[in-house]
């Protein structure tokens, strides 16, 4: 064997042993988030009861009985598929996290580890919180405003519908009730759930960029205004096109764009004082404030 068929065996066993490594993740992923599946679809109902809180509430509130249709023979089953994948997501998240955790964790160093992980610590608490707020906050408040477009009560009873009685002109005007879908009610919920859980990964996502170098305080707050224009932007793309909820996830996420302009400029001092202590810190005159290695 030659000196460089050696040289490309040796270089191709890590490749493979990665490989490997990244086959036996997925595999582990994939089977907790089946197990976790198929443990929501045998108890799918009650994971719907649970999501039916607030709409039954609001609509509690008006007077009317809680009650969703099914529109299509087959759309029970597909209420149960979807509440199935969205319950196992949820469940099986903590193993896949892990698995990932154990995958990256061997080619990080000591103090890249413990830099890393309270990150992905906070990443399912903030998803948590996100999906909290907008359970037990924004989806009442966004009830109740659709519900406020509601009309009755209606203009004849079904007996008086079917004889030929003349439609009395004093008669109240013609009802608007809602009997919602169950498929549509469950999407706008998950959507809701999801959007505003996602959402919350924003200061995660920005203190860990400033922990790694990629982007500054002062980088951030600099363009502070083009950030309220692309949050803008999520939260139209993200909520039903109504101002109500628009505003809600806004008000909502550009706090957690200035908390993370907070956090860090914090990482930012203890990384200059860390410095000064090392005599590595040298004031640049052109930009104040920038590290400089002393050689």
């Amino acid at each position: 064997m030659t000196a460089s068929t050696d040289e490309i065996d040796d270089s191709a066993a890590p490749l493979i042993e990665h490989l490997a490594e990244l086959r036996t993740r997925v595999m582990w992923s994939l089977a907790a988030f089946v197990a976790a599946m198929c443990v929501c679809f045998m108890v799918w109902n009650p994971i719907f009861n649970f999501l039916t809180v607030p709409i039954c509430g609001a609509l509690e509130g008006r007077g009317q009985a809680c009650g969703l249709v099914l529109i299509a023979l087959q759309e029970g089953f597909f209420v149960a598929v979807n509440i199935s994948l969205f319950g196992g997501l949820v469940l099986s998240f903590p193993i896949i996290a892990y698995q990932m955790w154990r995958f990256v964790a061997p080619g990080l160093y000591k103090s890249e580890k413990n830099a890393f992980l309270p990150f992905l610590i906070a990443s399912p608490i903030m998803f948590v919180i996100g999906a909290a707020f907008a359970y037990y906050v924004v989806l009442p408040i966004a009830f109740d405003f659709f519900l406020s477009f509601q009309q009755g009560p209606l203009a004849a009873t079904p007996t008086e519908a079917a004889s030929n009685v003349p439609v009395n002109p004093n008669a109240p005007p013609a009802g608007i009730v809602f009997q919602g879908s169950v498929q549509a009610y469950l999407g706008l919920t998950m959507k809701f759930v999801l959007a505003f859980g996602l959402c919350f990964q924003l200061p995660v996502l920005l203190t860990l960029m400033g922990k790694a170098g990629l982007i500054s305080a002062d980088g951030l707050a600099s363009v502070r205004k083009y950030a309220v224009v692309g949050i803008l932007i999520v939260s139209a793309l993200a909520t039903p096109p109504d101002v109500l909820s628009q505003s809600i996830m806004f008000c909502a996420i550009y706090p957690l764009y200035e908390i993370s302009i907070h956090l860090i400029r914090r990482i930012e001092k203890k990384r200059e004082a860390k410095l000064r202590a090392e005599g590595l810190w040298v004031e640049d005159p052109e930009e104040p404030g920038l590290p400089e290695k002393r050689e």
